[in-house]
């Protein structure tokens, strides 16, 4: 399969450097006259591939708010990633997984193997057991063409209490953008986006600098919440990102879904907002 970095760069080009989530939390299915329940959970979904197949250059679904209902939950959570597949529209499963050994052997593939019917284009990890820890996920996504978002700068306010920290080689953050940097090589060698990105917030402010992070030789996808409903503006995100803001894919899930359910409004929300980012990171 052709690596994950290059068919990422190819969507944010055709369509924009936007992500939007699938997020069928109960205040959502609430404002959409959803059922809390499995059944709410599958229309909302459905209506989402419906809404981003062929306008999103990738949709981001929490895996979360699908795993709350069980093993039906999980099934419609399946469906969907299917369904994007079947549109041709890339997926990243946000679930950030992280462990050791075997147990993060069998999380890669759960979400990374080819045969795997829950599989994404890329998975959300945590790198917060080392970088090293990652590995059985660095090589799986590797063999099969798929991604990584490793977190690295996250904008809940909790965040910066362990990734600031510092250590006797720099800071915590630090540590995960030389492993990421590591991991792209290759593909920055072959004039290539990497296929192992970050997710940095778009909030995070002066943190970048502050801890001297070089995210452009990163060569990473830099998956970036926080736009909109959390606050962060334009120049946020230009004055966080500053040289690296070409590969910034800037997550949206709220500002979009509050559209819906109307699949029409959903669209016209993700084109609206695809065009704004467009604009943002071009300059």
């Amino acid at each position: 399969m052709t690596p994950f970095g290059v068919r990422l760069r190819a969507a944010m080009t055709d369509l924009g450097p936007l992500c939007v989530g699938i997020d069928p939390h109960e205040e959502l299915l609430d404002a959409w006259g959803l059922p809390r329940s499995v059944d709410g959970v599958k229309a909302f979904a459905a209506t989402c591939v419906e809404a981003y197949a062929g306008v999103a250059a990738v949709v981001k679904p929490q895996s979360a708010f699908f795993e709350r209902y069980g093993a039906a939950g999980v099934a419609v959570l399946e469906d969907t990633l299917a369904g994007l597949r079947e549109a041709g529209t890339l997926s990243i499963l946000d679930a950030k997984r992280g462990d050791i050994g075997t147990t993060m052997a069998a999380y890669a593939q759960a979400f990374l193997g080819e045969e795997s019917v829950g599989r994404a284009d890329a998975l959300t990890v945590s790198p917060y057991l080392g970088y090293g820890s990652l590995r059985p996920a660095l090589d799986l996504a590797e063999q099969t063409g798929r991604g990584l978002f490793v977190l690295a700068l996250t904008s809940n306010p909790e965040g910066p209490s362990v990734q600031h920290a510092r250590t006797d080689s720099g800071s915590v953050a630090g540590s995960i953008v030389a492993g990421v940097t590591a991991s792209n090589a290759a593909a920055r060698a072959r004039g290539e986006l990497g296929s192992i990105g970050m997710v940095v917030g778009a909030t995070v402010g002066s943190a970048v600098a502050d801890l001297s992070l070089d995210l452009l030789a990163a060569n990473a996808p830099l998956l970036a919440p926080g736009l909109g409903a959390q606050g962060a503006t334009a120049e946020d995100v230009r004055r966080v990102f500053g040289t690296a803001l070409p590969n910034v894919l800037a997550s949206s899930s709220r500002e979009v879904l509050q559209a819906g359910p109307s699949v029409a409004a959903l669209r016209a929300a993700t084109l609206r907002h695809a065009d704004a980012l467009r604009q943002i990171t071009s300059g």
